[in-house]
């Protein structure tokens, strides 16, 4: 019996391993056409009708084939348009991307995983051509385009996943949808070490043999660009379609308005989008499920969530007594309580040069609060008024935005700085002061993570 299984495995990897050798024949074939002269387009279709029977994460394994036995990786390059626009294809059944105008979210992100496809697909192929080249020149140009690559790649994380994270994750969080947005920012992690890992590991081809170099540029950049197409997958397949499926146009606005503040990875959002809604935030919505809602979603997401009981998150951002500032709200009692926990110093002088409020806590110089109300001119010693004046003159009439000093205090290193405080339309309101004990933060080296505290 067991005899019988082993053989019936050996004979399934025959048949896997003949069926990727006539693949990758093919795909030379029309490499050869295309070396030879003829136009890509005229192949679109050929290319197109191979690719769709190849899995996405076998491709990096076939073209690392095709550089070992000679081809190009320009002349591979030439494809990877068209494998990137079967990836669109391969979504339409969930999502008509064409019918999204640009300048919505979702049009950028699709634009963007186009991108970081096309990235992958070249980091796997110059790392396997880093690997077989033998000519001197060809290695430094090959290291410093990847090199360049890498760079390049760690703003995936910046922008497009720091997108996701902070703007997308919110909104079906509060509705009580929490696993998918876990796994997936648990894949970006993965993802960005893999990136930080590649742009160190590039600067040590001086510290091992070429041949260990070179094979760990090209084992890591497969890991990598197999990571970065994965990802691009599940978002188009899975969360994509759960976006558009829940969320309504103000949502869309108001992430709009925000996107541009994190950024994008090498897509510029375009003005076709003209959306009538005003924006709405995640603790403005409704957060229930209508049965419709559940049933357009794509089916891994419903079969994730078959058997649970969702947990909607209702509770309210603004409670009673709350100011509304221009971000979020707070009440009386905890802004108080946040000027006490500031490690740092807060004074304000109003427009008039009357002192109006200090923070509380621990301060590094001693106010009373027999200076509130007090000119700030009689606060400071006769002989420094005229800087004093030289100061709130420039902030007033908008010649300068900072004045800062700096002394030693007792054995310890004091910052202290001066702002003036404007309204939205410029008009000047006041004048803050901000002192900082950083004799401490001077000696800090090295970094210390999140996942590091103890």
């Amino acid at each position: 019996m067991t005899y019988v299984i082993d053989r019936n495995r050996v004979i399934k990897m025959t048949e896997l391993l003949k069926n990727r050798e006539y693949k990758k024949e093919q795909l030379k074939n029309l490499l050869k056409q295309i070396h030879e002269g003829k136009d890509v387009n005229e192949l679109k279709e050929q290319f197109k009708a191979l690719l769709r029977s190849i899995s996405p994460l076998e491709i990096p394994l076939i073209e690392q084939e095709l550089v070992k036995e000679g081809i190009s990786a320009k002349e591979i390059a030439k494809m990877c348009d068209i494998h990137v626009e079967l990836f669109r294809e391969s979504v339409s059944g969930a999502l008509d991307i064409k019918g999204i105008p640009k300048g919505h979210p979702l049009h950028t992100l699709y634009m963007e995983n186009d991108q970081i496809t096309k990235d992958a697909e070249m980091l796997n192929l110059y790392a396997n051509t880093l690997a077989n080249t033998k000519d001197e020149k060809m290695k430094k140009e090959i290291l410093e385009y990847l090199r360049q690559l890498a760079k390049e790649l760690a703003l995936i994380g910046r922008t497009h996943y720091n997108r996701e994270e902070m703007l997308l994750f919110p909104y079906i969080e509060r509705r009580g949808i929490t696993a998918v947005p876990t796994v997936l920012w648990t894949k970006h992690d993965e993802i960005r070490f893999k990136i930080r890992q590649l742009n160190q590991l590039l600067y040590k081809e001086k510290e091992m043999e070429w041949e260990e170099f070179t094979r760990k540029v090209k084992e890591l950049a497969q890991e990598l660009s197999i990571a970065l197409i994965d990802m691009v997958f599940r978002e188009n397949n899975i969360f994509y379609p759960t976006l558009e499926a829940l969320l309504s146009e103000g949502e869309w606005v108001a992430i709009r308005e925000q996107e541009d503040e994190i950024g994008y990875y090498k897509v510029k959002p375009g003005n076709e989008w003209k959306p009538k809604s005003k924006p709405l935030h995640p603790y403005e919505i409704d957060p229930t499920l209508t049965a419709e809602q559940l049933l357009s979603l794509p089916k891994e997401v419903q079969m994730a969530l078959k058997g649970q009981t969702l947990e909607a998150d209702r509770q309210k951002a603004k409670k009673e007594g709350d100011l509304e500032l221009d971000v979020g709200y707070l009440s009386p009692k905890e802004i108080n309580a946040i000027f006490k926990t500031l490690p740092v110093d807060i004074t304000f002088i109003d427009k008039d040069d009357r002192v109006r409020f200090f923070s509380g806590g621990d301060r590094i110089f001693t106010r009373t609060h027999s200076v509130i109300g007090r000119p700030v001119q009689l606060c400071h010693p006769p002989k420094s008024v005229h800087i004093v004046n030289k100061i709130l003159k420039e902030f007033k009439e908008g010649r300068r935005d900072v004045a800062e000093f700096w002394i030693q205090m007792n054995g310890r290193f004091v910052h202290i700085r001066y702002f003036p405080v404007r309204d939205e339309d410029g008009n000047y309101l006041g004048t803050l002061e901000v002192t900082q004990d950083v004799t401490e933060i001077r000696k800090l080296e090295g970094e210390k993570r999140l996942l590091d505290w103890k």
